[in-house]
């Protein structure tokens, strides 16, 4: 009972900070291997916000954050047509020690 941990509950704005989960193959591996979660994020969120955003809606301690800010990338789709990718900004998540996320409950 005492080794329960106690979180706030999420707010709309913690909603607004985290937009969603990031699943890549890099991404898979950072999180079976070295227990981190990468998510998008907001554009003006900072590391502070995403750190609190991300406990009280997980309801997991953070141990570290890292943040990355993808540029925007110009394509062109079957040598004839341009396209644009747009650009965001990303978190990569460490969770501490002896924490675990499910991103794929149902």
């Amino acid at each position: 009972m005492a080794d329960e941990k106690k979180f706030a509950p999420a707010t709309e704005h913690d909603f607004d900070v985290i937009i969603e989960p990031l699943i890549t193959e890099k991404s898979m591996a950072l999180m079976q291997n070295a227990n981190k979660v990468t998510v998008k994020v907001a554009q003006k969120a900072n590391k502070i916000e995403i750190k609190d955003a991300f406990e009280r809606i997980f309801q997991v301690k953070v141990a570290d954050i890292k943040v990355v800010n993808q540029i925007g990338k110009t394509t062109t789709r079957g040598g004839r047509y341009k396209g644009h990718i747009s650009g965001f900004k990303k978190a990569i998540v460490t969770l501490a020690d002896g924490e675990a996320i499910d991103l794929f409950k149902e």
